[in-house]
């Protein structure tokens, strides 16, 4: 409880930085996060897109031939 109270201490006595963040580094930042959240849609994407592809082909049978091989 102590180091909870110190920590909070801390941070809210901390003056601000003023920091300053050049286009450069913004835009890089804001592509790499828009690339992680393409990445994470896409896998969750063929998550589920893959087994519904697979129930599809089997209940369809042998009509077509597979054009994954």
């Amino acid at each position: 409880m102590r180091v909870a109270v110190l920590a909070l201490a801390v941070l809210f006595a901390a003056d601000p930085a003023y920091a300053y963040m050049g286009p450069g580094a913004g835009l890089a930042f804001i592509g790499s996060l828009f690339a992680l959240i393409a990445a994470v849609g896409i896998g969750a994407l063929g998550l589920i897109w893959y087994p519904l592809k697979k129930l599809f082909r089997s209940n369809r049978g042998s009509e077509m031939p597979d054009r994954d091989a």
